[in-house]
């Protein structure tokens, strides 16, 4: 059996208008949020260039050219920053990403949203033969309760006795979004395809994992 394929190139999700964050997301785009002394965005870039990540793809959407400006091209990082961009809006997670296919590279390529805040070690996530998606779930946070997807013998499922939350953590190929086309569109029926062709591969981690999308969750991680 081939072994897992560790993904090299990633995506960091940083399109979005950050509504709940509000005002604070009106003069500066989420990813840019600091948490602990330095932008989410940038805490990512860090455990992603020690994962041995050294390409990374960004899309831009609302007050991007200011993730821009932050970042350039990664020098100095240790990692290689190209841009995605999305105008005149953002395309939801799916239809970002696949924009950005032609930048991610022919094999595995890992996905994270730009919005949160984690210890996941990034470097251990792979993808089998045979599958298409690998997602990283978490246990429900009080303002997720009810979770989103199962699992059951290493597959994500789209119910379950017991349902976890989804990361915002994944690997991907390609072949996952065969029959898209350019434009907005979301990241959930994609995966419930994936699922039914148990394609879909799934892990729990109980590591530290922060969902900052309200002003208050980002006040108490800050504290």
């Amino acid at each position: 059996m081939p072994a897992p394929e560790r993904p090299r190139t990633a995506m960091i999700l940083a399109a979005g208008r950050g509504e709940r964050m509000r005002p604070l997301t009106d003069a500066l785009p989420k990813p840019l949020l600091e948490v602990r002394g330095k932008p989410l965005i940038d805490h990512h870039i860090e455990r992603l260039a020690a994962a041995g990540i050294d390409r990374i793809v960004i899309n831009l959407a609302w007050l991007g050219s200011m993730i821009r400006d932050h970042l350039g091209t990664g020098a100095g990082r240790g990692v290689h920053i190209v841009y995605s961009e999305e105008t005149p809006r953002a395309l939801e997670t799916a239809g970002g990403i696949f924009r950005a296919l032609p930048l991610l590279g022919s094999g595995a390529f890992l996905v994270v949203n730009g919005d949160i805040f984690t210890d996941y070690p990034f470097g251990g996530l792979a993808l089998d033969a045979g599958r298409d998606a690998h997602l990283v779930l978490v246990e429900n946070p009080p303002q997720h309760r009810l979770g989103d997807f199962g699992l059951e013998h290493g597959l994500a499922v789209a119910d379950g006795a017991l349902r976890h939350t989804f990361a915002g953590i994944a690997a991907y190929r390609a072949p996952f979004f065969a029959g898209c086309v350019d434009g907005v569109f979301p990241l959930k029926p994609l995966l419930l395809r994936s699922m039914a062709q148990k394609r879909c591969s799934a892990e729990l981690y109980r590591g530290a994992w922060h969902d900052v999308g309200t002003v208050e969750r980002l006040q108490a991680l800050n504290a």
